[in-house]
């Protein structure tokens, strides 16, 4: 079982921005210290849900305070920067950071982002496609040019160069099909459960077959000494930074803005992801692993709200949960509930 840390860079309030990106560095730092197979970055902007606007940089940075962890994006916005541009950036770390870094990239939402940044709602709506391949083709090709409805320009030489195939989010049937097409792992986010998560494999399988990729799942992850006492944690600190956090997607468009009941959704969050003891977290993610076939998993740990009692979640996963994913001394010797080993590591 592959197992990562998925940071946000969550602005609870009180906090300053600034603070945040520090110390979401430091969470990578600590999650190569407890074991972690990976740590993986979000990309958002202009609004406190997380203030990451360069996955990439963030890396960047993380790449030159570990050694041994896996770095990833998840994801970079395809919809609002030039696919080149980010394939120069991902080969640097490739090669900076000694192969330990991880593409995924997403198509993004309708947002205001879209304005700012000038590629416009068409570019979210219609150029996913053309903006992937011609992403794939920066990475991998000596050469590249491009003569689409969104990219024209002449040939150029690829430098830096990386043999990066990266993941792509997928939300609905058409990005899905899309990864699928292009024989792309899969990043299935943390607001659907192990029923729609085993759907997307399955349509994926379906219509690639043979494929052999390795896909990933979001999760939300926090443990402490009981479940009980884990998921009050969670129901008391994460609406803190959910409400003025998802109320910052602002539609570029007149659509209506998406709304969420911020309560019922953390309730949600708490019961189809590991929340709760050490070992009920362990048998929730081989669950996951078990019903879906996806046995890479990403944990969001920054809900608790508290940079230290965020520090002492990836710790205590380390030390408690990772050991019996594992089957390693200290774990049990093997894993909870009676479920089948997990797989050895896997590269990203």
């Amino acid at each position: 079982m592959r197992t990562g840390i998925f940071v946000v860079a969550a602005q609870f309030p009180g906090r300053e921005a600034g603070r945040v990106l520090a110390d979401a560095v430091e969470l990578v730092v600590a999650a190569e210290e407890a074991g972690f197979d990976d740590a993986w970055v979000a990309e958002h902007h202009f609004m406190s849900y997380g203030v990451c606007p360069s996955a990439t940089t963030l890396m960047a940075v993380a790449a030159g305070r570990t050694t041994r962890i896996g770095l990833g994006t998840a994801v970079s916005v395809l919809s609002t920067q030039h696919p080149v541009a980010l394939a120069e950036q991902a080969a640097m770390l490739h090669h900076l950071s000694g192969g330990r870094f991880t593409l995924g990239v997403g198509r993004g939402g309708p947002w205001v982002d879209l304005e700012v940044f000038g590629t416009g709602l068409e570019r979210y709506e219609r150029g996913f496609a053309e903006s992937l391949d011609l992403l794939l083709a920066a990475l991998s090709a000596e050469r590249v040019s491009a003569d689409g409805e969104f990219f024209r320009f002449r040939e150029v030489r690829t430098v830096p160069r990386a043999p990066l195939r990266p993941l792509v989010a997928c939300t609905s049937p058409a990005s899905v099909a899309l990864a699928a097409a292009r024989g792309l792992p899969m990043l299935l986010g943390l607001h659907v459960g192990d029923e729609e998560k085993a759907a997307a494999v399955a349509a994926y399988e379906e219509q690639a077959p043979g494929v052999a990729v390795r896909h990933v799942a979001a999760a939300v992850g926090h443990v402490a000494d009981s479940t009980a006492r884990a998921v009050r944690e969670l129901k008391e600190s994460m609406p803190r930074w959910l409400g003025p956090g998802l109320a910052g997607y602002r539609p570029v468009d007149g659509r209506p803005r998406p709304s969420r009941d911020v309560g019922a959704y953390v309730d949600l969050l708490t019961r189809i992801h590991p929340v709760g003891s050490p070992e009920h977290c362990a048998e929730s993610i081989l669950r996951t692993a078990e019903r879906t076939g996806i046995e890479h998993v990403i944990l969001l740990v920054e809900g608790i709200g508290e940079h230290r009692r965020t520090l002492e979640n990836v710790r205590r996963f380390g030390a408690e949960v990772l050991p019996l994913l594992r089957g390693e001394p200290g774990g049990a010797g093997s894993p909870p509930g009676g479920l089948s080993s997990p797989p050895a590591p896997v590269s990203g």
